[in-house]
């Protein structure tokens, strides 16, 4: 069973409903093999959609949320007020934005296939730990 399943008893419906339903149907023949792989589908459906809603809702707002204020959108603001043009503006920075986020997408996909979640979640730590000496380091000796 999947940790992201619910089991037969929460899900509202029982084991020997499932098999019950399997010896019924005159459309298909399933064995008792086959039988937990359906019942399987039927009970992770549901948590399949949210996942994805759950996974989408979590990045837009950390994204969100990690760009206001940032230097881009400050960036795109001035560019904005000096061109005159802020849908061109717009649309040149979404289209900037879509593609660097793509570049991260595509190279963290490659970096899954390649390295271990434990190997990625270290070296992630220790190049945060890096820049954030660096930047400690820039506010000390600037007097």
């Amino acid at each position: 069973m999947k940790l992201d399943s619910a089991p037969l008893g929460i899900s509202g419906i029982s084991h020997t409903e499932i098999e019950l339903e399997l010896e019924d149907s005159n459309d298909f023949n399933f064995t008792p093999a086959i039988a937990p792989s359906v019942q399987s589908v039927i009970a992770d459906s549901p948590q399949k959609q949210q996942s994805v809603l759950v996974v989408f809702g979590t990045t837009f707002v950390t994204i969100f949320l990690a760009e206001i204020g940032d230097k881009t959108q400050l960036s795109t603001l001035l560019m904005s007020a000096q061109s005159h043009s802020p849908w061109v503006v717009f649309i040149g920075s979404a289209a900037a934005l879509i593609t660097t986020s793509l570049l991260g997408v595509l190279l963290g996909s490659w970096i899954a296939n390649r390295l271990s979640p434990k190997t990625v979640e270290k070296s992630a730590g220790v190049m945060l730990l890096v820049i954030s000496l660096m930047l400690f380091w820039d506010v000390f000796t600037i007097h």
